[in-house]
């Protein structure tokens, strides 16, 4: 899990992508930390991406950077505890500007259980499962 969040964090911008009324929707996100030895991500529940992942929670997210690219595919869990959202601010300060812990809209969701592939054009895939 460890090399999936170091992966993420040196593409500096990653895409996540859900589903709405049977169509894909992509978009960037930059936040992924871990937490309780799970992989979280960060949002606003009043955007479209959090309604989505509300209906259906099955998400797949990809990035690059030199030459390779990783996917995540998983199940997200939305975590409402001040302890998760608290840490998940902590660890990316640029965020309080539009988010807090105690606000009725931030949220931090964790992959239950997933999987990441990391490819290239010049080596095997590597997959790793947490």
């Amino acid at each position: 899990m460890e090399e999936v969040q170091k992966f993420l964090k040196e593409c500096g911008v990653y895409y996540l992508a859900t589903v709405e009324n049977d169509k894909p929707k992509v978009r960037p996100f930059g936040t992924i930390e871990i937490f309780e030895n799970h992989l979280y991500i960060q949002t606003g529940k009043k955007k479209d991406v959090y309604k989505q992942i509300e209906k259906n929670n099955n998400v797949e997210l990809c990035g690059f950077k030199d030459g390779k690219w990783i996917r995540v595919s998983g199940k997200l869990i939305a975590d409402d505890r001040i302890e998760a959202k608290k840490d998940m601010l902590d660890k990316n300060p640029e965020l309080r500007g539009m988010y807090n812990e105690n606000d009725d809209n931030t949220i931090v969701l964790y992959f239950e259980t997933g999987e990441a592939t990391i490819s290239s054009f010049t080596e095997p895939p590597k997959v790793i499962k947490f």
